[in-house]
């Protein structure tokens, strides 16, 4: 990756809270990180019971419940009504 790209990546500013409204885009984006989420998720609970060792098995079992972590967060963001912000916004813009 060129230097340039670097540097730009890194000044990207984090932002703190999720947006209002969720732009299509925006939507397929989540709809995607939420089943690769809910998969690693299953993943990890499945070889977790077919693990052994009881070390390997509870460093699956984190890793799992980091994933199930992840994904009820993602839910939480979700949870805003998404159309009335939307209208919101096109009464902004008139």
């Amino acid at each position: 990756m060129p230097q340039s790209q670097t540097q730009q990546q890194q000044q990207q500013a984090i932002i703190p809270t999720p947006p209002q409204v969720i732009t299509t885009k925006d939507c397929l984006y989540l709809k995607d990180q939420l089943s690769w989420e809910l998969i690693a998720m299953k993943k990890c609970r499945h070889f977790a019971n077919e693990c052994s060792d009881p070390e390997i098995k509870q460093a699956i079992d984190q890793a799992g419940q980091m994933h199930e972590r992840h994904y009820q967060l993602l839910l939480k963001h979700l949870q805003n009504n998404n159309t009335a912000e939307m209208q919101k916004m096109h009464q902004m813009q008139q």
